[in-house]
């Protein structure tokens, strides 16, 4: 399947993840753009990037964007992605994200000025809290479609870092299921 948010154009296979309702992703997406404040000197990791969709439609904004996702098709997709876009700043790793996240990996990659986290219902794992926390970017966006986990998150991370603002958007009309987008910024 093709689909196309803004000026980018993404292939997305079977085992791909890819918001449902690419309208009202588009605006998810925007709010997340919008809430990161990137600036062309910034590093950003993108995390449980899918088909580097986030990563994507904020690169042009950033330095580089280092996108992380435990399913290797989703990162085949990421990187066709890129080139069919023409988006050399952007690098993508597969993993499962508890054990990517390393101090090595940061080591490698460079430490983020903002993290962009978009995770499964499930939310972060407590590793991925804690290397975030340890990391400490500036700020974090936390993209969520369950707000219960993304609660629990918040409490995690407020340890270090403050809720400026949060954001809903109806990613499916007429059902109680919403995406919800947080900035946190660093204490």
């Amino acid at each position: 399947i093709l689909e196309q948010l803004d000026d980018l154009k993404f292939r997305i296979s079977p085992k791909s993840f890819f918001q449902t309702n690419t309208a009202q992703a588009q605006t998810l997406y925007s709010i997340a753009k919008n809430f990161a404040v990137l600036q062309p000197h910034e590093l950003v990791y993108d995390l449980y990037t899918g088909t580097g969709s986030i990563a994507l439609y904020v690169a042009k904004h950033c330095k580089q964007v280092v996108g992380i996702e435990s399913v290797a098709d989703a990162i085949d997709d990421a990187n066709k992605n890129a080139a069919l876009n023409n988006i050399s700043n952007c690098k993508f790793f597969v993993g499962d994200m508890k054990d990517a996240l390393s101090d090595e990996f940061v080591n490698a990659n460079g430490k983020p000025d903002v993290v962009i986290t978009d995770p499964p219902r499930v939310g972060m794992h407590e590793d991925v809290v804690k290397q975030l926390l340890h990391m400490q970017p500036q700020r974090i966006v936390y993209v969520s479609c369950n707000p219960a986990t993304q609660a629990r998150d918040l409490n995690l991370l407020s340890e270090k870092y403050a809720v400026v603002k949060s954001q809903s958007v109806d990613m499916f009309p007429h059902t109680a299921h919403l995406e919800n987008v947080v900035l946190l910024k660093l204490k």
